[in-house]
């Protein structure tokens, strides 16, 4: 969706994309939120990057909010300074320092508005590149509790004489405790310059100054260009940011251990995070497969519980329960995923009615 959302704050126009998970119109899950600055950029290969790592079980989707620019320096630019010239003095940006003002305007106008208007979890990620990776630092030391996590892509560190390292250290000296991430990510801007470079001063004031529910990643990507290296950043920090997030595959896991698993992880990133419909799906099937019938059935139903409105995990503990032999119970549950994917839409809708009609003809349960 292409929107436009006035702001009062920044006296003009903004135009904000939004992309949704493809299910979000059939579910009723609530989702973490990332904002993209350079959203007309870089929203298509988010996209398709959250999608994949989701489908693969490391990471929940998330609805994307891209922002557009009007006057980029300015609005990613924390202070009113510049790039340093051979010289060493500073190029002139007349406009820039307009950072605090744009993070004024996610707090005020666009979180309102989007979490208003969408099913979102409490969790919000900010990336962004290199001047967008600048902010996304700025924003991770000034205002930290307006995101839970950072993802800068080869940020401008050189800003206004190494301003980022400076804020840095500012802020990690106060002792700050907080349940964030910060990922940060570097390309070959900085080949030939002396060693130690601005990135590796960065990753030697995160080791200096360890933080309490800190977690922080500092990866080099010296194959990657100043522009080709936002697709990788984007992949390996939502990696990190949702480290932890499947369940361990070498074992069945059993209801108290996936209660256990998303409580640990629920600590680490500071939010109450619920076991995920998709993966507490998996864990009963593959209790099942391990013939661990009554195991399994405390999943599916748990499952069940947790997302009524969803017709798999009805159908689901429909085939444990008919694999229990418990037909009547069974065939209630099928008949209760077809009502369910009769309201949403479901595009299994047939499989459902299938298995429906082929549980109303085997022979009930003596029992």
């Amino acid at each position: 969706e292409r929107l436009s959302l006035p702001s009062k704050i920044l006296k003009e126009e903004r135009t904000i994309l939004v992309s949704l998970p493809a299910n979000y119109a059939r579910s009723t899950e609530r989702y973490p939120v990332l904002y993209l600055t350079d959203g007309d950029t870089h929203l298509t290969h988010t996209r398709g990057t959250v999608d994949f790592l989701a489908a693969n079980g490391l990471m929940p989707n998330l609805i994307i909010v891209g922002i557009t620019n009007t006057d980029r320096t300015r609005d990613l630019s924390p202070t009113h300074g510049g790039f340093p010239k051979p010289d060493g003095t500073l190029q002139a940006l007349p406009t820039s320092g307009g950072a605090p003002r744009f993070l004024e305007f996610f707090e005020r106008e666009l979180f309102p508005f989007v979490e208003s208007n969408y099913r979102t979890a409490p969790y919000r990620i900010l990336a962004g590149h290199s001047l967008g990776g600048l902010m996304a630092i700025h924003a991770f030391a000034a205002r930290p509790e307006l995101f839970n996590a950072c993802i800068s892509a080869a940020p401008s560190l050189e800003w206004d004489r190494d301003y980022p390292l400076r804020r840095l250290v500012e802020f990690l000296k106060g002792g700050p405790r907080l349940h964030r991430t910060l990922f940060v990510s570097m390309a070959n801007d900085e080949d030939g310059h002396p060693r130690p470079n601005r990135f590796d001063r960065l990753q030697a004031i995160l080791k200096a100054h360890p933080v309490d529910g800190l977690l922080w990643e500092a990866k080099a990507m010296p194959d990657e260009d100043h522009g080709s290296v936002v697709l990788r950043s984007h992949y390996w920090g939502l990696k990190r940011i949702f480290e932890g997030w499947r369940l361990d595959g070498s074992k069945p896991a059993t209801l108290p251990e996936i209660k256990v698993h998303y409580a640990k992880l629920s600590r680490r990133m500071g939010v109450s995070i619920e076991p995920p419909e998709g993966a507490v799906n998996l864990a009963g099937y593959r209790l099942l497969g391990a013939g661990r019938q009554e195991e399994a059935l405390a999943v599916f139903r748990d499952n069940v519980a947790r997302y009524p409105a969803s017709a798999n995990v009805h159908d689901s503990l429909g085939e444990a329960l008919e694999r229990a032999g418990r037909l009547e119970e069974a065939r209630d549950s099928y008949a209760r995923a077809v009502e369910v994917a009769q309201k949403t839409g479901d595009p299994l809708m047939g499989i459902f009615a299938r298995n429906r009609d082929r549980a109303a003809g085997l022979r009930r349960n003596s029992q």
